[in-house]
């Protein structure tokens, strides 16, 4: 069996905090079961591991999520990258060939698609086995996750199972009374989960590309039809089984439905008063919030602005934000992570970056450079080192350093190193990178030791 997760989302309906970059999985606000905090993606990643599956994992992704995700989840989960976004039917073809030419997966096996942020108990994962035997015994083209609708809701797709688990019809996200009828009929929520061969699927590929090879199918990936997998592959097949989990399944797309889940009513520096009923806090910022007499709110601050809605209101969020035109202040990396604290432009036209970066014990950035800008880094705390153009300097606390625009340079953390870090230039977009090959090992000291 292999386990495809999709990960996409702009990241809007939780605002604040989320954006483009890190979207709604990558969050750290559900608790795990040693009493920390863990995002969607790592609980999901987890509960596999749980339900005793042993399967190879891929991530279908954009380019601005791979960051979090090499942050996020162990280093022997393969990445796929999308190299630009056409809904889910291109994603799981990009990932079906990657498994095929790169991981050398048996035509005949299993292939599971899921995304990559459901809220679910882990029989959800242990239900993944009945779908594999059921792929496997042949008789159905795709296996399908069905689960009882708890009410009659708009927001989910339907399926309509027949005799002996096939499935017989579909209908998507209607209105309340039909959805209601739809149940009295026997219908079930559609999951979007997905089982097939690997055969089956690029079988279908093959109607689209000249060649199966990965590298071939991400130079012509805009020749796979832009749709998404239900529409062009699922409802197009002759041959539809479903296999029912009834256990917990929930949407936590939104603050309303993901304060559900929060053990905590505040994360952060916040102070709640006692006449706070039903109010949920998170506050990213490093000065304080405070909330009293508040009833029935979700309260969010980040660097990306703050958030104060009644909480059934806060899932009409998205129109709102849409059209804010500002970059995001706060990103993870697999190294660690920044916040933005300033972004000016002056009348000559420069523009300067004030970032606070946090590079972890052990991590590392990438060998890169830039062409257009420079930038003075001061070392506020921590220990690590910097190599500049193949010449290793030590660094700790009051230390300087300016590299000038053209110079290769990265700097690794023996402890947490932080770091701010000021950037000039006239144009001061992230695509100003440039990133090289580079070993450690390969350096000489210089300056101080």
């Amino acid at each position: 069996m292999n386990i495809v997760l999709l990960s996409g989302g702009s990241g809007k309906r939780l605002w604040p905090l989320s954006n483009e970059i890190r979207s709604k999985q990558f969050l750290k606000l559900l608790s795990d079961a040693s009493g920390g905090r863990e995002s969607m993606v790592q609980r999901v990643y987890r509960q596999i591991a749980e339900a005793g599956i042993r399967a190879d994992i891929v991530v279908a992704t954009s380019a601005t999520q791979v960051e979090s995700i090499r942050g996020q989840l162990p280093d022997d989960v393969d990445i796929v990258v999308e190299p630009e976004r056409r809904n889910t039917f291109p994603a799981i073809v990009l990932a079906a060939s990657y498994l095929e030419s790169r991981k050398n997966m048996d035509p005949e096996e299993t292939v599971i698609v899921l995304p990559v942020d459901p809220y679910v108990d882990v029989e959800y994962f242990e239900t993944f086995k009945k779908m594999d035997e059921r792929v496997q015994q042949g008789g159905a083209d795709i296996v399908l996750m069905g689960i009882a609708p708890s009410y009659p809701s708009e927001k989910y797709g339907y399926m309509i199972p027949g005799e002996n688990g096939r499935v017989t019809g579909f209908k998507e996200k209607p209105d309340e009374a039909s959805a209601r009828s739809l149940i009295e009929q026997g219908a079930l929520w559609n999951a979007g989960v997905f089982a097939f061969r690997l055969k089956y699927l690029m079988g279908i590929a093959d109607k689209y590309l000249e060649s199966r090879d990965f590298s071939d199918v991400t130079a012509h990936y805009a020749d796979l039809k832009k749709n998404s997998f239900d529409y062009e592959v699922v409802e197009k097949a002759e041959d539809l089984a479903v296999v029912l989990y009834s256990g917990a399944w929930k949407d936590i797309g939104t603050w309303n439905t993901l304060t559900e889940e929060m053990k905590e009513e505040s994360i952060g520096d916040v102070i709640m008063g006692e006449a706070c009923v039903n109010t949920h806090v998170v506050n990213e910022l490093s000065i304080p919030v405070v909330a009293l007499g508040t009833q029935n709110l979700v309260i969010a601050a980040g660097q990306d602005g703050i958030l104060v809605s009644d909480k059934h209101k806060s899932s009409y969020i998205k129109p709102y934000v849409e059209n804010i035109d500002k970059r995001p202040m706060y990103e993870e990396r697999r190294w660690g992570e920044y916040k933005v604290y300033d972004y000016s432009q002056y009348a000559d036209g420069t523009k300067s970056l004030t970032k606070h970066v946090t590079i972890h014990a052990g991590g590392a950035q990438d060998y890169h450079m830039h062409r257009y800008k420079d930038e003075v880094v001061t070392v506020v705390n921590g220990q690590g080192e910097l190599v500049v153009d193949g010449c290793l300097t030590k660094l700790s606390r009051g230390d300087t350093i300016s590299i000038r625009r053209g110079q290769k340079h990265a700097i690794r953390a023996f402890a947490d190193l932080h770091l701010i870090s000021v950037q000039i230039s006239e144009d001061n977009t992230e695509g100003d990178k440039e990133v090289f090959d580079w070993s450690w090992s390969e350096t000489s000291y210089t300056g101080k030791d």
